[in-house]
């Protein structure tokens, strides 16, 4: 079964014009609150995002059946693949792709490989999506590690930090190719005409930062189709328009959790404080919309997945304990992502040279 790019006929009978049925493969056994987030995500990204024409619901059939039955989803639009195994949030991931062969998630990558998915999607095990995406889609040509591009809302809009975790252990090129490649995807996803990059350090200097950041950071002086400005500091995420930050995926994945950690805390910390007393509540009550306004900016909701770049196909890593809400923006980033031709992109850019 191909489902996949089609013609159209225009105007004349001899006049083709290529569209594209969008079909997104989504791991519905994969999150903390799987399968029902899953399954309303999907059926909230079919009803607003007419663009997608198919998602394949990939996990337990009859658990499904029976979440799709409850929920009244579309089924001319919903496919459900059945898949014996779910790999948990706590197993080793490369191992377990290997050793799970019928998990919810290598079946849902098995659709993208074969061509009847656009793209994969998962809230599942971070590391067992990235390991089944590096075994089943390979690299495209020139990218040795892949990286995840992990949205931090700032003043000026959107930074996303890569790696925020598929690599821990990067080396210098790595990060160069993780510059080009979230150049690629700042232009063509989030319509930035000239992306801003930065390497993330312990001081704007220069000289400044660790024997790995001195290397990358000669490395990406030399790069061409990159606006590189140099090192950054932690503040840089918030006040600075910057739109890719590079760093190994240990220290993007600390970052981000922190991040998200801080702005827990200081919501909870705000919440008992404008509660207090009546006063601070009455003010709190008119400042509602704000706050809401300000909830989702700073929610990974809002967001959906986070891209991982370098592999053959596209593939979104949504956050374990994502919402339906989210998993419906990380289907709406899938589709954002194949519709904009990012890995073309990718593979143009790298065609210029590198210095």
């Amino acid at each position: 079964m191909r489902i996949g790019n089609k013609l159209a006929k225009t105007g004349s009978s001899n006049t083709y014009l290529f569209y594209q049925i969008m079909n997104l493969a989504l791991d519905a056994m994969g999150g903390d609150n799987a399968p029902s987030v899953n399954v309303l995500g999907a059926k909230a990204a079919l009803n607003l995002y007419p663009k997608i024409k198919r998602i394949f619901l990939v996990g337990d059939g009859p658990t499904l059946e029976a979440e799709c039955a409850k929920h009244q989803l579309d089924r001319e639009k919903i496919t459900i693949v059945h898949s014996t195994e779910v790999i948990s949030m706590a197993e080793p991931g490369a191992k377990s792709v290997r050793r799970k062969k019928n998990s919810s998630i290598n079946v849902a990558m098995d659709l993208v490989k074969s061509g009847n998915a656009d793209a994969f999607i998962s809230a599942g095990n971070t590391g067992a999506c990235v390991a089944s995406a590096t075994i089943k889609l390979r690299m495209i040509d020139g990218i040795d590690r892949a990286g995840i591009a992990s949205p931090l809302p700032n003043e000026h809009g959107v930074c996303n930090i890569l790696d925020a975790g598929a690599n821990p252990e990067a080396k210098p090129e790595h990060l160069v190719a993780y510059a080009i490649m979230g150049t690629a995807f700042a232009k063509h996803v989030l319509g930035i005409k000239d992306p801003i990059v930065g390497l993330m350090s312990n001081g704007e200097e220069d000289e400044k930062g660790t024997t790995f950041t001195k290397e990358t950071f000669a490395l990406l002086k030399k790069t061409q189709g990159i606006n590189f400005i140099g090192n950054v500091e932690g503040h840089d995420l918030f006040d600075t328009p910057l739109h890719v930050v590079l760093c190994d995926g240990f220290t993007g994945n600390i970052v981000l959790k922190s991040c998200e950690a801080t702005a827990k805390a200081m919501g909870k910390w705000l919440k008992q404080e404008l509660t207090a007393n009546p006063l601070r509540a009455l003010g709190a009550a008119m400042a509602k919309g704000a706050f809401k306004a300000l909830k989702e900016k700073s929610s990974y909701e809002s967001y959906g997945g986070c891209p991982l770049l370098g592999v053959n196909g596209v593939v979104i890593i949504a956050h374990g304990s994502s919402s339906a809400l989210a998993i419906q923006n990380a289907l709406r980033v899938g589709m954002e992502t194949v519709e904009n031709k990012v890995n073309e992109a990718i593979r143009a850019a790298l065609a210029t040279p590198v210095a």
